[in-house]
């Protein structure tokens, strides 16, 4: 059976765009990638979700939902067409119980969401944060993963280091969600829900080669199991 993963866009100067290396991913780890049209409508979404096994939501400019702070002015907030369709699509899914995976501004969206705060500006809100933005000077650095999280059961480590592409970070997390990973200041660098079949991660798992597979194969076998479930027999 193919595995339909939706995969979101950024939106600029009226055209959705969309960064290759996601459609990679998916493609490599066995799913059908499937770009989300940004409808006006929710009925359309939802009937777009209904063709979908599963939905990857790709880094962007700042959420700004749940803020705590305001937003520096070296970014961007979210253009509203976007959010919208964005929050509809993400909603429809969860609701389909269909497996996610958010990536950066992804994470953010699925905390804000579900009823989670964001810091507007990290480094603003938390004193002796490191930076975690490569426009502001941010390297690769080391994240620390729960013990006995999907994610590190996935990855099979307890520590590793990835990039850094983020001015916002997680300031509480929303209820249906537990911390995976940690920066060493202590940022939330991924969350999980309890059955693992929502992540959210703060770094581009896209960008990072092999190492990061197991993610995108993770999310595929989720939806493979969604897709199953709804299609018995095939």
């Amino acid at each position: 059976m193919d595995v339909r993963i939706g995969i979101t866009t950024s939106f600029e100067e009226g055209e959705q765009r969309l960064q290759r290396t996601y459609v990679r991913a998916v493609e490599m780890a066995g799913g059908v990638p499937l770009i989300v049209p940004m409808v006006e409508s929710e009925e359309t979404l939802a009937r777009f979700v209904d063709l979908l096994h599963g939905l990857l939501l790709t880094g962007g400019p700042a959420v700004t939902e749940g803020l705590v702070g305001e937003l520096p002015g070296d970014m961007a907030g979210t253009d509203p067409v976007r959010l919208r369709a964005d929050t509809l699509i993400l909603k429809a899914a969860l609701h389909a119980q269909r497996p996610v995976l958010g990536i950066c501004y992804g994470m953010q969206l699925l905390n804000a969401v579900n009823g989670g705060t964001i810091y507007a500006d990290l480094h603003q809100s938390l004193s002796g944060s490191l930076s975690h933005s490569e426009r502001r000077g941010g390297d690769r650095h080391r994240i620390d993963l729960a013990e006995g999280s999907v994610l590190r059961t996935l990855l099979d480590r307890k520590q590793l280091d990835v990039n850094t592409r983020h001015i916002q970070a997680l300031a509480s997390v929303a209820g249906p969600f537990l911390v995976s990973a940690r920066a060493p200041d202590g940022v939330v660098e991924a969350i999980e829900n309890e059955e693992g079949t929502v992540l959210g991660v703060q770094f581009h798992p896209e960008k990072m080669g092999d190492e990061m597979m197991p993610l995108f194969r993770h999310l595929i076998e989720n939806a493979r199991r969604r897709a199953s479930s709804d299609h018995p027999g095939t």
